[in-house]
């Protein structure tokens, strides 16, 4: 009886993963432009970024403590969506990661130095912030934009 269990449990996780990967593969080759959920958080963060230099172009150190966190603790993609997009960067993953991790980072940094109300910190974490954003971008964003899209907007 226990082997027939650990039988059905073997068969089951199989057809789980099978299944998945079969809609993760379709959705992946499919043409589709439809917009991915990253797309808005990528917009969202970049209203963000404008609240926050906004905020430390007027000195407001307050604003600039509570947009920062929405930037390091930004939402992620849904599964099947971060599945592509990790399918879709490859072997470059670990740099990836790493970007979203430098960023993450760098604006815990900058709400802190907010909180301490030091203008200089501030603009020196920004900076650091923008960096790691450029960093991204510049190694992935035109691609990225070309394979999900077709374009490179």
């Amino acid at each position: 009886m226990r082997t027939a269990n650990i039988i059905k449990t073997i068969l089951l996780t199989g057809l789980a993963i099978i299944i998945t990967s079969g809609q993760v593969f379709a959705e992946t080759s499919a043409d589709s432009t439809e917009p991915l959920a990253l797309r808005k958080i990528m917009q969202d963060l970049g209203k963000n970024m404008q609240s926050i230099t906004d905020g430390i172009s007027r000195e407001d150190w307050q604003l600039v403590e509570k947009i920062a966190p929405l930037v390091a603790d930004h939402p992620q993609p849904p599964f099947f969506e971060k599945v592509r997009i990790l399918s879709f960067v490859g072997t470059n993953v670990s740099r990836f990661k790493e970007y979203d991790g430098k960023t993450h980072d760098a604006a815990s940094v900058l709400a802190e130095v907010a909180a301490e109300k030091d203008g200089y910190g501030v603009i020196l974490a920004f900076s650091e912030l923008q960096k790691t954003c450029l960093a991204c971008h510049e190694s992935f964003r035109k691609s990225f934009q070309q394979h999900f899209y077709g374009d490179s907007e």
